[in-house]
């Protein structure tokens, strides 16, 4: 992890806290990480969930990869070093949304487990659920929705994960979904089910959802 190059640095803590904010918004601030190759359908899944929990009540916010590097990140290359402080960067961000109490759901390759690792450090109280999506690379190639697998076999793009770079898959992931076996609808359920199960929200939730 890199080190603060600023100094005379002391946390300035406010009145209004994470309890105080989990209270109100009547659920658990925590973070959804899903990680898996490009293709995999991370982003296609983040949203489908997002839209889910919205729709039980829940406040909610997705950090996606491309949606990320477009700003905050986009100093940020495809290097070793470089995939290492976009990890970085966004465990920072999704632990200040998990202070806000939001449920915030992050869409990104994340390929190295140590920087996975790093992210999850952050956090506290389970308050962190890996979820590795996984497909086939032969799968993903297939649906190659922005074609990036064939310009990386034919080598136009560098460092690309799972041809020219290293995947390394979650050995204990909190939730698996097989995306090249079960629909969007049924990922969504399995990690849904999952989150009921485990109290990081409320059945009541889907109650008072449609309600009103």
């Amino acid at each position: 992890m890199s080190e603060s190059k600023s100094t005379n640095i002391v946390w300035h803590q406010g009145t209004v806290e994470r309890p105080q904010r989990e209270i109100l918004n009547r659920h658990r601030g925590f973070t959804i990480w899903f990680t898996g190759l490009s293709g995999s359908g991370k982003s296609t899944v983040s949203v489908a969930l997002e839209e889910r929990l919205h729709g039980m009540g829940c406040r909610t916010y997705r950090l996606d990869g491309d949606n990320v590097r477009s700003g905050l990140n986009r100093d940020l290359a495809f290097s070793p070093e470089d995939r290492i402080e976009n990890i970085r960067r966004i465990g920072e961000v999704a632990k200040l949304f998990r202070d806000a109490g939001v449920i915030n759901l992050t869409a990104f390759i994340s390929p190295y487990r140590r920087d996975r690792e790093m992210a999850r450090a952050l956090s506290s109280d389970n308050d962190f659920v890996e979820v590795y999506v996984d497909a086939p690379l032969d799968v993903c190639e297939q649906r190659d929705p922005k074609g990036l697998y064939k310009r990386a076999r034919a080598g136009s793009i560098p460092n690309f994960t799972g041809i020219s770079a290293p995947y390394e898959p979650p050995e204990e992931a909190e939730i698996h979904i097989r995306t090249g076996e079960s629909s969007v609808d049924e990922c969504v359920e399995q990690i849904v089910a999952y989150l009921l199960a485990n109290d990081y929200i409320e059945s009541g939730l889907v109650e008072t959802a449609g309600d009103g």
